[in-house]
């Protein structure tokens, strides 16, 4: 079955499902929580990625597909754990962390996983560069989370999960990835990978200065640093996404 018709019979089945858990907890959504209001816009458009990104697969050529099918899963998969973030924001006040890293555990792989396959629909490029990318963002992500946890000193988990993401940014800047994009890559992908590895350098910046400001730095207003959050993910998801759409039907229309 294509994925058209998968979704002509899937989406307003998944659609209907959520409908009591929606008018829930918008009953319950206050006209001046911009935080809760944040949450519930985003998990919108993270919705509506998804459908994109799926549909989307049907225009482009084969080796294009898998790109954006990822893109596709990194939304979905976001805009779950935002029903449920808005609803514990809604419902407590508290900053849902727990919901965020188990978020970020998919999501941010997936990501990274991106730059492999963007570089693979071109060129031969070797596995070392999917593992390398992987392990750097699960060093990143799991140091993040046992420090803001509690599981271990926070300065520590700051510091592991820094080496993380700068093992990472070395890779897509100087790495084997960076060096293949440069040197064989067509302009299109060059500029797609560019944009791409900046959302990782400046997007990604917003993640370790909360946890410093929220945990080293005697406390940030999370409310405030909610709402931040919530809107790096439309450039560090939505937007990452969409840059990959751009590239896989520019490439696909000009063959």
């Amino acid at each position: 079955m294509s994925i058209r018709k998968t979704f002509k019979f899937v989406a307003p089945a998944a659609i209907l499902s959520t409908m009591p858990v929606i008018a829930q907890a918008a009953e319950n959504l206050q006209s001046d929580d911009f935080v809760g209001i944040s949450f519930w816009l985003i998990s919108m458009a993270l919705v509506a990625s998804t459908a994109f990104f799926f549909l989307e697969t049907q225009r482009v050529a084969a080796k294009w597909k898998t790109s954006l099918v990822v893109s596709g899963l990194v939304t979905l998969v976001a805009a779950v754990h935002y029903f449920y973030m808005r609803d514990v924001w809604i419902a407590t006040g508290d900053t849902p962390t727990v919901y965020r890293y188990i978020d970020w555990l998919i999501t941010v792989p997936l990501l990274m996983i991106e730059f492999y396959l963007v570089l693979r629909a071109i060129t031969n490029v070797s596995g070392g560069v999917f593992w390398r990318l992987t392990i750097g963002t699960l060093v990143m992500l799991i140091g993040g989370y046992m420090g803001e946890a509690g599981y271990m000193n926070v300065t520590l988990g700051f510091v592991i999960g820094m080496v993380g993401w700068a093992y990472i940014l070395y890779e897509i800047f100087a790495g084997e990835a960076g060096k293949v994009a440069a040197n064989d890559a067509p302009a299109s992908v060059q500029s797609a990978y560019s944009t791409m590895r900046w959302i990782v350098t400046i997007g990604w910046a917003i993640y370790p200065l909360g946890y410093f400001f929220g945990y080293m730095a005697g406390g940030a207003d999370m409310a405030s640093l909610n709402i931040i959050y919530n809107l790096a993910d439309v450039l560090n998801k939505i937007a990452f996404g969409v840059i990959i759409w751009n590239v896989a039907v520019a490439e696909s229309e000009a063959k």
